[in-house]
């Protein structure tokens, strides 16, 4: 069924990315009309009449906003990295959910290796990295617990998000290189950005404003 051409569908990564986007959205004047938590809509309404937001897993919003089934989204930029195609824009760092993807092992001779085995859930991203410094990897993919590998001896090392490394510190772990930093990024569509153009810039243009209003602020 065709989407309404006067309305914009975003889609923000459930969870923290998802927590600290309610806040920059409710500044600029859309919060969800009904409680994510207890609604059984998959569409929610927000307080602006244009605007309905989708609530997906992180891994699903580029594949949403890349095949059009949402204008819009909100997803870091680890996920964006590893997501392969790219149907969609990527006009603003909405600078919330901070952090970096790096690797992560027990010592850092580990980095002198040629080749190593490594568990991550960003084989694209972790295979990129390795080639680029001639070392040659077996990928193991994982979805959680990430810091288990190396202690139980499935993997060398991990590559993973890390925002203050006390879980790697607790299990014996070294922060051994950053690979980037990450936050999360609003995309658009290109269609829509055509399409549903007015819409589409206006919210452009009051997320933009507020971010420079904000900018140098803890």
């Amino acid at each position: 069924m065709p989407r309404d051409t006067d309305r914009l569908t975003l889609a923000v990564a459930k969870g923290r990315i998802f927590k600290e986007a309610l806040p920059l959205l409710a500044a600029v004047g859309i919060v969800p009309t009904e409680d994510p938590e207890k609604s059984r809509k998959l569409i929610l309404p927000t307080s602006d009449p244009a605007i309905e937001m989708v609530i997906v897993r992180a891994t699903d919003v580029p594949t949403y906003v890349d095949y059009g089934g949402a204008d819009l989204g909100i997803v870091g930029r680890d996920t964006l990295l590893e997501y392969e195609a790219g149907g969609f824009y990527e006009p603003l760092d909405l600078r919330i959910s901070p952090c970096r993807l790096s690797v992560a092992g027990a010592t850092p001779e580990l980095l002198e290796r040629t080749r190593l085995r490594v568990a991550t859930k960003y084989p694209v991203i972790t295979r990129r990295h390795f080639a680029a410094k001639g070392v040659q990897t077996e990928i193991i993919k994982l979805y959680g617990s990430m810091e288990l590998a190396p202690l139980v001896g499935l993997a060398d090392c991990i590559v993973d998000l890390v925002d203050t490394g006390n879980t790697l510190r607790a299990n014996g772990l070294l922060e051994l290189e950053e690979i980037c930093k990450v936050s999360s990024r609003l995309i658009v569509n290109k269609a829509s950005l055509k399409t549903r153009y007015a819409l589409a810039t206006r919210l452009l243009g009051k997320l933009e404003a507020l971010l420079a209003s904000t900018a140098g602020r803890p």
